[in-house]
């Protein structure tokens, strides 16, 4: 029950993995604040939320692309809450070789993956600071660990968020934040809808993807707690450690399997 009372602001929450981890706060008693582009589909996930659990579901529209919008909506938030747990979930991914890579979905994947990322943490972290309590989770990917052949840009912007995250965490750590990375595999969301058009790479690892109901709980296990990383599944991890000591090796090995995209 150390989530009861608690707020949790989660970052694309109108689907995915974002409602998931929603649910499961709202399970433990924790009051879920769900942040998303859609406010229709905030509403009725907030209308479920608290006519299921019996908590309090509080929701805003937000792009966070939008950097003027983000500092609107947390300033609101904050006027009338402490912020104890921020889930940075929201972003996006396109799967594509280099010589077709649409700059303008660059810039896009950019200003939500990372840039929105770091705007929302701004917004929270001096508070957090100030208490000397808070968790900043940050949802990255395997993807930022080991590229794969068509996710150049996906992955720098989750390297990119590995890299942010764990400064932070050096830093957060002597006002008593915690910041928490996840690098989770293929979730089985609507995510590859976008990423994915063809179906393909669906189609090669569906048996692998995980569930999102699983790695929300393993989400919400390590809130209010010092978690480095949670990663997801432990197989596919073992292999991102092991190319950071053999990248070459990883690579002649893994090669057929990494153009299954």
């Amino acid at each position: 029950m150390k989530l009861a009372g608690k707020h949790v602001v989660i970052t694309g929450a109108s689907g995915g993995l974002g409602e998931r981890i929603a649910y499961e706060v709202a399970k433990r008693k924790g009051i879920p604040v769900l942040l998303a582009r859609n406010e229709e589909k905030l509403a009725n996930i907030a209308a479920h939320i608290e006519a299921t659990y019996n908590v309090s579901c509080r929701y805003e529209q937000l792009d966070v692309s939008d950097i003027a919008a983000v500092e609107a909506v947390f300033h609101k938030l904050l006027e009338e809450m402490d912020i104890d747990v921020l889930v940075n979930n929201a972003g996006f991914g396109v799967f594509r070789y280099v010589e077709d890579i649409d700059l303008k979905e660059t810039e896009e994947m950019f200003a939500v993956n990372v840039c929105g990322l770091i705007a929302c943490t701004k917004m929270v972290y001096p508070h957090m600071m100030k208490r000397r309590s808070g968790h900043i989770i940050n949802i990255a990917s395997q993807a930022g660990k080991i590229a794969t052949p068509k996710s150049s840009v996906y992955a720098a912007t989750k390297h990119a968020v590995l890299g942010f995250t764990n400064s932070l965490r050096m830093e957060a750590a002597q006002y008593g934040v915690y910041v928490t990375s996840v690098n989770p595999g293929p979730i089985e969301t609507n995510f590859f809808t976008v990423a994915d058009a063809s179906g393909d790479y669906v189609k090669n690892v569906k048996k692998w993807m995980l569930k999102a109901d699983d790695v929300a709980r393993s989400i919400v296990d390590v809130m209010m707690m010092p978690a480095r990383e949670v990663n997801m599944p432990r197989w596919m991890n073992a292999g991102s450690k092991l190319y950071q000591l053999f990248p070459t090796l990883i690579e002649t090995i893994g090669k057929t399997a990494f153009f299954k995209k």
